[in-house]
């Protein structure tokens, strides 16, 4: 799983203000065109980060736009590969020049703050209910696409996290790998058996890998977290984490951190430490390659999946998600495109593309996901997804978690504090 890179908190800052001087304006000016497919000329603008800007990536799209046009034949595509680092600015520049894109894809977490100042349009006006959503991926994934009860997004692939443990450093240490810890408990206690060090004491193989860099503890937190039953944000978006639950999940992590890992741990390819035996257990991606040229079969044989349930069986998600620009003149067309990202072969390239899996309900028996054990597992557990996000300021506030977090872990600041400040901060 390609993990999402966010911008600095001053763009963040910025690209709200340019919202919120243009948002509830922009569904306004939005045209319900009532155009004929077969001569309507034009173009439609697709900012995407699915498809990178490569050989393989350009291919990809192309197909997509292929299918588009036997429907649309004369309306052109004018791509934007974007990546999410430059996301934000983007949009913010696109909308304050006026050129606003027609197709969005965004990710889980933007939903609420994009829909909330008038960029997306409500899928609604295009025929798409939550119904529909749920009948084409999982009922799971249908709160990531909402705001104040309206659909505002389609999803295409997801994004995941669950943990991975090697069966022969289990054993080495004398532990059942066909018991898995279950709780957050009993993962640190073999963790810690499972760490080796050095002479000096410094750590040679992590117990336990998080997959985070520094400033990238967020998802870790939001993941143990809602496997204590407790969701980063209600469902009407009020914050959720400065809670008990919340200060003894960050409080397990600063125990965890320089015990069995070392703070933001990372080896070169920035990969999963599990998958190579770097780490005894550790967060995975949503699919792993088994090839010779990926991991090897030998180090695929070598791990074991799990969920962790500290009252609720949970798997962390993210993904790629479709949404119609609030001041497209083409929502027909629009709403078409997104379909065509979202033909079982698209889904099957966008998977391929990104080390993630299909969103679709039909997934499951699809190549992308039976190409190995870890994305069939993903895949079985989607409905146990849970996600970040729910303010409609998450994008400033989660660059403040990104800091706070990292503060509270190193023990420079008490839990409590730091999640009494980002719950003031959301809003």
């Amino acid at each position: 799983m390609r993990k999402q890179k966010f911008t600095t908190a001053a763009l963040a800052a910025g690209l709200v203000l340019t919202l919120g001087a243009c948002g509830s304006q922009a569904a306004s000016k939005a045209s319900s065109d009532n155009l004929d497919p077969a001569t309507t000329s034009g173009t439609l603008r697709v900012m995407i980060p699915t498809y990178p800007v490569s050989n393989a990536g350009k291919d990809a799209f192309q197909k997509v736009v292929d299918e588009f046009h036997k429907t649309w034949p004369k309306l052109n595509i004018e791509p934007d590969f974007v990546t999410y680092n430059n996301m934000n600015e983007k949009i913010s520049t696109s909308i304050a020049s006026g050129s606003g894109y027609d197709v969005l894809v965004t990710g889980v977490g933007w939903i609420q703050p994009f829909a909330a100042k008038g960029v997306f349009k409500d899928l609604g006006t295009v025929g798409v209910t939550k119904q529909t959503v749920s009948d084409g991926t999982v009922d799971a994934l249908v709160p990531a696409v909402t705001y104040e009860d309206k659909v505002y997004g389609y999803p295409l692939v997801a994004d995941a996290r669950v943990v991975a443990l090697r069966k022969s450093a289990f054993v080495e240490a004398g532990l059942d790998p066909s018991k898995p810890p279950q709780n957050m408990a009993e993962l640190k206690a073999d963790a810690e058996k499972l760490t080796k060090r050095d002479a000096s004491g410094a750590i040679t193989r992590p117990g336990f890998d998080f997959y985070a860099k520094p400033g990238a503890y967020r998802q870790a937190f939001t993941w143990f977290l809602a496997s204590t039953g407790t969701p980063l944000y209600t469902s009407d978006g009020k914050p959720n984490f400065a809670n008990d639950h919340g200060v003894q999940t960050i409080n397990w992590m600063k125990n965890m951190v320089n015990n069995v890992e070392d703070f933001g741990k990372q080896n070169a390819a920035g990969q999963p430490l599990v998958y190579t035996g770097e780490a005894a257990m550790g967060f995975t991606t949503a699919s792993v390659d088994c090839s010779d040229k990926g991991v090897g079969q030998k180090n695929c044989d070598d791990m074991e999946y799990f969920l962790l349930d500290n009252g609720s069986p949970s798997e962390f998600v993210g993904g790629d998600i479709a949404s119609i620009g609030s001041k497209t003149k083409y929502s027909k067309a629009a709403w078409d495109f997104i379909k065509a990202l979202t033909t079982p072969e698209a889904g099957q390239a966008q998977a391929a593309l990104n080390n993630k899996i299909p969103a679709s309900r039909a997934a499951a028996n699809s190549a992308a996901v039976q190409a190995n054990p870890l994305s069939k597992f993903v895949t079985a557990n989607l409905s146990h997804a849970v996600y970040e996000g729910g303010a409609k300021n998450w994008l400033e506030v989660r660059n403040s978690f990104n800091t706070a977090l990292d503060e509270a872990v190193l023990g420079k600041r008490p839990a409590k504090d730091v999640l009494d400040a980002l719950a003031a901060q959301s809003k």
